[in-house]
C-alpha cells in the first residue's frame, strides 16, 4: 500500500464557531464540496459526533471515484475534528481551526494509504498525479467552504 500525507491551509473570514458547524455538517458536503459526489450516514454518532461512522464518495479531477468510510473519533469545539477512515483509502484526517483575526485558520491533515490495486501496483509512479490531484480537491473545497458560510477565502494552500 502506498502511503500519503497531506497538510491543507484554509482562512476565511468568517468567525470559528460558524466554520466548525460546517466542517461537522459532513453530511451536506456535496452541497458545497465539488468532488463529494455522496455522504451517507451509516451511524449516528453521540450529541457531539464522536461516533459517527459516514460513507464518502469523492470523484477526483482525475477520472476515477474514491469510496471510503470515516468514523468520528475525537471533537473538541470548536478547534478539532478527527476521523479514521477505513476502505480506498485507510487513515487518518484532522481538521483544527484556529481564531484569527482576520477570521478562521484551517489545517487539515491527512495521512491515509491507498488499498486499490491499480493505485498501488506501479508503486511511486503516480505519486504525483495523486498529490496534484488532492491539492485540486482541497482547492475546490476551500472555495466552497467560504461560499457556504458568505465568506471569502483569503488563502488556500
Amino acid at each position: 500500500m502506498a502511503q500519503y500525507e497531506f497538510l491543507t491551509s484554509w482562512c476565511v473570514d468568517a468567525p470559528i464557531e460558524r466554520v466548525f458547524e460546517v466542517l461537522r455538517d459532513s453530511a451536506a458536503f456535496p452541497q458545497w464540496w465539488k468532488g463529494v459526489t455522496a455522504v451517507t450516514v451509516l451511524e449516528p454518532g453521540g450529541a457531539d459526533g464522536v461516533g459517527e461512522l459516514a460513507r464518502y464518495t469523492w470523484r477526483s479531477v482525475l477520472p476515477y471515484d474514491l469510496v471510503f468510510d470515516s468514523r468520528v473519533t475525537r471533537v473538541e469545539p470548536p478547534h478539532l475534528l478527527e476521523g479514521h477512515a477505513t476502505g480506498e483509502l485507510e487513515g487518518v484526517g484532522l481538521w483544527r481551526l484556529f481564531s484569527a483575526p482576520a477570521g478562521t485558520a484551517i489545517l487539515y491533515s491527512w495521512r491515509v494509504r491507498t488499498t486499490k490495486l491499480w493505485m498501488n501496483v506501479w508503486g511511486p509512479l503516480p505519486r504525483p498525479a495523486f498529490r496534484w490531484n488532492h491539492d485540486r480537491v482541497m482547492e475546490a473545497g476551500g472555495r466552497g467552504l467560504a461560499e457556504r458560510l458568505g465568506a471569502s477565502l483569503l488563502l488556500h494552500g
